[in-house]
């Protein structure tokens, strides 16, 4: 397992906007009880009895063709908030990004199976703006080992240090053009350096809130491709006083600009302190 980073892979971090990590983010034992709460999960059957934020994908409603995606699953499932809400993933993204600690704010279950089409290209902050600091890294895990072909995630290198841009709604699941937003965003005649995340069982990568990124279709035929993500904001992030999200500003209470633990909760601090009630989820280890 990993348990720390090099000093070399920050400064890759800090250059390219994304860190790739071959593998060793989740225990072997835990990939085989990840992967078995997929069909479940998009069948409409959740542990807790709570249905997750975002149903992006219901069997029967929407196309074959369409990446699955559910979003703040851990409130559905125990198995996958223990790997979402991993005190180590939280502890490396802070690292990364030099918070001084992490809460969740989103997590995504995503399926790719054979011939399923892109995810568009965009920025994870540019869909923050109803917090304060509107910005996050992310770590996408995957349960399976990836090939280029079989539509993984991808980043735009160096695309960190761009211009923020305005969220793509109506582009971000099953574009034709998955690269039309950083194609647009990117400097007067720079060619996009993608780079797709080819990774083992349990690898994966971190990224940037500002990074461009999605993935292609799944061309590979045979390979369906399962991920986990985890996005983290700093721990003292609040909600912004005007601005609202549809879904997620739901959980500020009035009066109060605060993030409650129960919907938002503190993964790791420099302090040592974690949410309590995150200690009574599955070890994994």
């Amino acid at each position: 397992m990993i348990d720390s980073l090099t000093l070399a892979q920050i400064e890759l971090f800090e250059r390219d906007g994304f860190l790739v990590v071959e593998e060793g983010l989740v225990p072997e034992r835990a990939l085989g009880l990840l992967r078995e709460r997929y069909v479940p999960l998009f069948d409409g059957e959740y542990e807790t009895g709570i249905r997750p934020d975002e149903v992006n994908w219901v069997p029967g409603r929407d196309p074959e063709d369409r990446t699955r995606q559910l979003c703040n699953a851990w409130k559905s499932d125990p198995v996958v908030a223990a790997q979402v809400l991993s005190e180590r993933t939280g502890r490396l993204a802070a690292l990364l990004a030099g918070y001084s600690g992490v809460r969740i704010l989103q997590d995504n279950v995503l399926w790719k199976p054979p011939g399923t089409k892109a995810i568009g290209f965009h920025q994870d902050s540019s869909y923050a703006d109803y917090l304060v600091p509107s910005e996050m890294i992310t770590c996408w895990i995957s349960l399976h080992e990836t090939q280029a072909d079989a539509g993984p995630i991808e980043f735009v290198r160096g695309s960190h240090t761009w211009p923020k841009s305005p969220p793509a709604r109506s582009e971000f699941h099953a574009p034709d053009d998955w690269l039309a937003g950083p194609r647009a965003a990117a400097p007067e005649g720079l060619e996009l350096d993608t780079v797709p995340v080819v990774v083992k069982p349990g690898g994966g990568s971190f990224h940037h809130g500002l990074t461009w990124h999605g993935s292609a279709p799944n061309f590979s035929g045979a390979v369906a491709r399962m991920a986990l993500v985890s996005h983290f904001i700093p721990v003292e992030t609040r909600f912004h006083e005007t601005n609202v999200d549809v879904t997620y500003s739901r959980y500020r209470r009035r009066g109060d600009l605060s993030l409650d633990e129960s919907f938002f909760p503190v993964v790791w601090t420099e302090s040592g302190y974690r949410t309590p009630w995150l200690a009574a989820l599955p070890v994994l280890d």
